[in-house]
C-alpha cells in the first residue's frame, strides 16, 4: 500500500477539502497537513499557514502552500469552523459544497455555481461561489436601503401633495440607479411633466425650470393669496395628477406674488365690487367681458398688468359719463385714462359737461358759429389736447352774448345777460 492509499484509511485522518492536503487528529486536536500525494511532500508535514493574505469575504483568507497554490481557507473565526478548513464537512466526513446553491452531477466531477458556471476545479468553485454569494448579499442590502430611503422619500411626496410621482419613483430606486440617474428618470416621467407642466412653457419662454420645491412653494403664495382676497377655489383646484391649472398659467409666465396680488386686488375692489355702470362700461369697451368672468379676465396672465389697469380705469370713466347722462368711446375713455383722469374726477368732471354743453350749444348757434361739442367741452374741463382752445372759444361765446345785451338794452340787461352766461 503506499502513502496515499495509508493517509485515505487512517481512522485520524479526513479530507481537508484542499487538494494535495488533509486534517490530521492528534492530541492538540485537528490541523492541517499534506497528505504527501502531490510533487513527493511528505505525508503529515504540516502545511505552510504561517503564508497568509486577506481573501476580501468575511471569515476567510488565502493560503499558500509549498507549491506555490493559493487555496481559500476559512480562518477560524466563526464556530466551529477550524482554522485551515476550506469547506464545511458533514457529520459523516463527507465534503460539502460550501455553497447553498452549488451543484455536483453525480459521477460528473463537475460543479455547477449558483449562475449556471461549471468548474472541475472544487477551489476554483467555492471562491466563484462565494464571490457570488457576497455580492447577492451585497445587492440584498442595499435593495434595504433604497427601499428604506423610498419610504422616506414617499412620506415626503405626501406631504408636499406629489402623490402621483410615487409609482415612478418606486420603480427608479427599484431598479438601482445611482441619485444622478434617478433624478433624470423621474423628471422624464409622464408623471412628473404633468405635474410641473408650466416647467415646459418656462423653458419655451427662455425662463429656467423651477425645482420641485420652489415651485409648490410658488403655488402655495398663490393659493393664500386667493384664499386671503375670498376668491373661488376653482382658481386654485387640483387635477388628478395634483397639478393646478389655474396657477401653472400664472407659474408659466414668471408672476410674481406681488403681481398676483395687484391684480386680485384689482379684481375684488375696482370690479367685482364695482358699480353696475362700470361693469357696463366693460362689457360695452370690450367685448367678451361680463359680470360672470370678469375676475378671471382680470387674473389672466396673458394679459399685462399695466394693460388691464388701463381697461379698468376706463371702465370706470365711461361710468362716470354714464351717470352724468353722456356717452362716451372706448378710445376717449382710454385717453382720458392716460391723462390720469380717476373715476372721482370723471363723474365730477363729466357733471360739468353735462351743465355746460347745453347753454353753450344755444350760443354757439344763435351766433351761427359751429357747434359746439362734448369733446370740446371734456378737453377744457379735463385739461386734454384743444383744452386751450376750447376755453377760448367758450369766453369769446360768452363775450358776445354779454355784449349783445349791454348794447341794446342797458346796465340792467347786461346784468341779465351776465347772470344767463354764468353758467356757461
Amino acid at each position: 500500500m503506499d502513502v496515499a492509499e495509508e493517509v485515505v484509511v487512517d481512522p485520524l485522518r479526513r479530507s481537508s477539502g484542499i487538494a494535495g492536503t488533509e486534517m490530521l487528529k492528534g492530541p492538540d486536536g485537528e490541523r492541517l497537513v499534506y497528505s504527501g500525494t502531490d510533487r513527493g511532500v511528505v505525508a503529515g508535514r504540516p502545511a505552510n499557514i504561517g503564508e497568509r493574505t486577506p481573501s476580501g469575504i468575511a471569515g476567510t483568507e488565502f493560503l499558500i502552500d509549498e507549491n506555490g497554490n493559493r487555496v481559500l481557507v476559512y480562518m477560524g473565526t466563526v464556530n466551529p469552523v477550524v482554522a485551515g478548513t476550506p469547506a464545511p464537512v458533514s457529520e459523516e466526513g463527507e465534503e460539502d459544497s460550501g455553497v447553498s446553491n452549488g451543484n455536483n452531477p453525480a459521477g460528473t466531477g463537475t460543479f455547477v455555481a449558483s449562475d449556471g458556471a461549471e468548474f472541475t476545479d472544487r477551489n476554483a468553485f467555492n471562491l466563484y461561489q462565494q464571490r457570488i454569494d457576497e455580492l447577492a448579499g451585497v445587492r440584498s442590502a442595499a435593495q434595504a436601503s433604497r427601499k428604506s430611503a423610498f419610504d422616506i422619500l414617499r412620506d415626503e411626496f405626501k406631504r408636499y401633495g406629489l402623490e402621483s410621482l410615487i409609482t415612478d419613483s418606486e420603480a427608479l430606486a427599484r431598479s438601482g440607479v445611482d441619485p444622478e440617474e434617478f433624478s433624470i428618470g423621474l423628471r422624464n416621467t409622464q408623471a412628473y411633466k404633468q405635474r410641473f407642466s408650466a416647467n415646459t412653457a418656462r423653458i419655451n419662454a427662455g425662463l429656467s425650470a423651477l425645482s420641485p420645491a420652489e415651485y409648490v412653494a410658488l403655488e402655495d403664495q398663490y393659493q393664500r393669496l386667493m384664499r386671503t382676497y375670498g376668491l373661488p377655489a376653482s382658481f386654485y383646484q387640483k387635477t388628478g395628477t395634483g397639478s393646478q391649472p389655474e396657477l401653472d398659467k400664472l407659474i408659466s409666465v414668471d408672476v410674481a406674488p406681488t403681481e398676483l396680488e395687484e391684480r386680485i386686488q384689482l379684481a375684488v375692489e375696482k370690479v367685482n365690487n364695482a358699480s353696475p355702470e362700470v361693469i357696463q362700461s366693460l362689457e360695452e369697451f370690450y367685448p367678451g367681458v361680463n359680470k360672470a368672468n370678469l375676475v378671471a379676465y382680470v387674473l389672466d396672465p396673458q394679459k399685462a398688468l399695466p394693460l388691464i389697469q388701463r381697461q379698468v380705469r376706463a371702465a370706470e370713466i365711461g361710468a362716470g359719463a354714464r351717470q352724468a347722462g353722456l356717452g362716451t368711446t372706448v378710445g376717449r375713455a382710454e385717453e382720458l385714462a392716460r391723462y390720469g383722469v380717476t373715476a372721482e374726477r370723471a363723474r365730477e368732471g363729466f357733471q360739468t359737461v353735462a351743465e355746460t354743453l347745453p347753454r353753450g350749444g344755444q350760443l354757439a348757434s344763435f351766433y351761427k358759429e359751429a357747434p359746439l361739442t362734448q369733446s370740446e367741452v371734456e378737453s377744457e374741463v379735463f385739461g386734454t389736447t384743444g383744452a386751450v382752445e376750447a376755453k377760448k372759444r367758450r369766453e369769446r361765446l360768452v363775450g358776445r352774448e354779454v355784449a349783445s345785451f349791454a348794447g341794446s338794452s342797458g346796465a340792467a340787461q347786461g346784468a341779465l345777460a351776465r347772470e344767463r352766461a354764468g353758467s356757461f
